[in-house]
This record gives structure tokens, sequence and C-alpha cells, in this order.
């Protein structure tokens, strides 16, 4: 006898059976049917959890972007270390500590950062089909990353004294969009040599625009 499970906790089961599918076999290979099977569910569970596959990708779509944001919250909220940590230098340190603690939640999960890009991509090609729902994906799943990116940025000026030459959002966008080709890279040639490198210089270019907070006059 199939066990009953809260609603969202049904939910939650059957947006993780469709994820694996998705990390198996990309998004095409998701259908209510082969989510039912895998969760061991009848059709009418999945059905009546979600009425279309545009709903269920719109609910893997949502379970990313929590889950890239707790990854974000632990690796920069591990950033600050000890000793002094003030000035252009600081920063850098904070930085190249913020972005190193947050590659090997990237390098272990290779399947879920391919899908991620993956749910991107159907989300913005559902946007141009009219498919609302479906095409609100990839906008949340960046202004998430961005919104944590931005008060990574703005505590890490704040901690070590600095100040950001420009809006500190735009910044946030830049250094995301620079992580994300990183990644994508990484996916197709699997080089952690070359990833370290890389994370070196975005540390460089994005210290680059902040400069030594001037002061307060007493």
């Amino acid at each position: 006898m199939l066990n009953r499970l809260p609603a969202d906790e049904r939910r939650a089961q059957l947006v993780e059976s469709a994820m694996g599918i998705a990390e198996r076999g990309g998004i095409s290979s998701v259908t209510i049917r082969a989510v039912a099977e895998d969760a061991g569910v009848s059709l009418g569970v999945v059905h009546y959890c979600f009425d279309s596959k545009e709903a269920l990708v719109a609910a893997m779509g949502e379970a990313i972007v929590l889950q890239l944001s707790a990854a974000l919250r632990y690796a920069f909220g591990s950033a600050q270390g000890e000793g002094d940590q003030s000035g252009l230098r600081g920063l850098r340190e904070v930085l190249h500590s913020g972005l190193s603690n947050m590659w090997p939640i990237i390098e272990a999960t290779p399947d879920r950062q391919l899908l991620t890009y993956e749910i991107t991509a159907y989300g913005l090609r559902q946007q141009a089909a009219g498919a609302e729902l479906a095409g609100a994906i990839a906008a949340k799943q960046y202004h998430t990353m961005d919104d944590e990116a931005t008060a990574f940025l703005a505590e890490t000026a704040r901690y070590t004294g600095t100040t950001w030459t420009e809006p500190v959002a735009d910044i946030a966008r830049f250094c995301l969009a620079v992580i994300d080709g990183i990644v994508l890279r990484w996916l197709v040639d699997r080089n952690g040599e070359a990833v370290i490198a890389q994370l070196d210089d975005a540390v460089q270019m994005i210290a680059m625009k902040a400069v030594e907070a001037k002061p307060v006059a007493s």
C-alpha cells in the first residue's frame, strides 16, 4: 500500500525524482509517466501535484534556486577568516576565500550544474513560446543569485573597510557572469587546474572595482 505523504513532501519527492531523471537524460526525458515510475506512484498522484510538465519543471527550477542560494550562503558565509583582513589586500583574501569555498560544491555536483543550465535554457525557450510559468524560471534563478552575491560583496566591503567604485549590484552581475563562464567551460573539459587560475584572475578583476574607504572625519 502506498504511503500517504503530506502534499508538500509528495511534491518534493516528485521534484527530486524529476531532477534525477533530468540529470541522467536531460529535460526532454522528464515526463509525467517517467516521474511516476521513478517515484513509485500512480500517474494520478503526479497529475494531482503538477497539472503539466511545465509546472513540474518550474518546481524543479524553484528547487534548484533554493539549493543554489544555500550553497552560496555557505560558501560566502565561511569566507571571513582570522587576522587582519582590512584594505584591498583583505578584500582580495575574502573574495578568494568565498570563491574557493564555492568551487568544491560545484565540482562535487557536475550533473546538477549541467541541469541548472538546461533548466535556464528550457525556461527561456518556453518564455519565447508564451509559457509564463516556465518562462519565469530563468529570471528567478538569476535574481536569487544576484541577491546573494550583492549581499556578499556589500558585506565584504564593509568588513574590509573598502568601497566599491560601481553599484554593487552591477559588480555582482559581472562576478556571476564570470563564474557562469568558468563553470560552463569546466563542464566541457573538467580542467580543475585551469579553474584555480581563472578564479584567481576573477578575484583580481573584481578587486579592481574597489578602493580603500576614506576615514570618517571626526
